[in-house]
């Protein structure tokens, strides 16, 4: 996994990031057909209205590395939507991913297992995000520039997970994964974050969890014609949402175009929430950690899966910012501590002083 930080203004960014590229020979599968450019130019029009500045960071990329600005936008307005045709290069969309937060006597956490075809485990990020105009973050992805997961300087939580969507009801609008980035660069907490939700054109069916260290967290389930919000679980022992890859609510169940094909997100589903109504006690991070193992039921052990595997797991303190992260199946690697985000938030309160 490649650590970066980059800081400044969005086409500055983009231009390091371009240059990174550049040195390390990288090469992308730029091979969209008719739907996809339509699809992805119209998208980008809307990215542009909304969240001009990530706009200016892509084209700070295809400037430095040279690919037409509106190719690239397109490819990746693409991704986690609609890459179903790019089976020569990029296998069809295929997600698994875990997401959750719970809180309990103050203390909230956030956790995730981000299931993928394990080709794309050498090119995963985690990258510290410090825009000029827009919230400091830390976001995990297995593309760039958008992402799956992230927390921001304010210990808000923003998170999605992958829902099949029938092709006929894709829209032009936000990704799953680009909600992802703009709602860590602009909302402060949860109740931000959702009014800025409710306003987007939605792209493709999705789950985006939404926490904050408050304690207050939410999953919206999301297709391109209505968003549901689905609150969080009250436990004996405190609260919890969880979101897999499906529709918990009855309302959108029809929706969901996998037809079952998930990769077990129902067992998924139930081991978490089993999980802390029963199993989840002492040291919160160490037990959420052991349930991301597979230690309490079905998480991660997809051995019977071919090209498919977690290629990262991660628990996030909101209230202290700090990330627990193990980048590979965490059956087999350790969780190691990144403080990146913490440490930047200190040193800044620490000048104030």
């Amino acid at each position: 996994m490649y650590h970066l930080r980059l800081k400044g203004d969005h086409y500055q960014m983009g231009v390091k990031r371009g240059k990174i590229f550049q040195k390390s020979n990288v090469r992308f599968p730029l091979h969209l057909d008719e739907f996809q450019l339509v699809y992805g130019k119209k998208s980008e029009q809307i990215l542009r209205k909304i969240f001009p500045e990530v706009c200016e960071e892509i084209r700070g990329i295809s400037d430095t590395i040279g690919i037409d600005y509106y190719i690239l936008a397109s490819w990746l307005l693409c991704m986690g939507c609609c890459m179903y045709n790019l089976e020569d290069n990029i296998p069809i969309e295929i997600r698994g991913c875990t997401a959750f937060a719970y809180s309990k006597d103050g203390n909230i956490i956030y956790g995730r297992n981000n299931d993928l075809p394990p080709y794309l485990k050498k090119g995963s990020k985690s990258e510290i995000y410090s825009p000029s105009n827009g919230n400091r973050f830390n976001i995990t992805t297995s593309s760039f520039i958008n992402g799956e997961e992230g927390i921001n300087e304010h210990g808000l939580v923003i998170a999605m997970t992958f829902v099949m969507t029938c092709l006929k009801k894709i829209q032009a609008g936000f990704t799953s994964c680009f909600i992802v980035r703009y709602l860590l660069e602009k909302a402060g907490n949860t109740e931000n974050a959702l009014s800025l939700l409710m306003e987007l054109p939605i792209a493709s069916n999705c789950n985006i969890l939404i926490a904050d260290k408050s304690g207050k967290m939410m999953v919206v389930e999301c297709t391109p014609s209505a968003k549901k919000i689905r609150k969080a679980e009250n436990l004996e022992n405190g609260k919890i949402v969880c979101t897999v890859n499906s529709f918990i609510s009855d309302e959108l169940k029809s929706y969901d175009a996998a037809n079952g094909n998930d990769y077990h997100s129902n067992k998924r589903y139930h081991t978490v929430i089993n999980s802390f109504s029963t199993h989840i006690k002492g040291n919160l991070i160490e037990a959420t950690e052991q349930l991301l193992k597979g230690k309490y039921g079905f998480m991660c052990q997809y051995d019977d899966e071919p090209d498919f595997e977690t290629v990262w797991s991660s628990v996030f303190d909101l209230k202290r910012l700090m990330i627990y992260r193990a980048e590979g199946d965490p059956r087999k690697k350790k969780f190691l501590t990144d403080s990146r985000l913490h440490d930047i938030v200190q040193g800044k309160h620490n000048l104030c002083k």
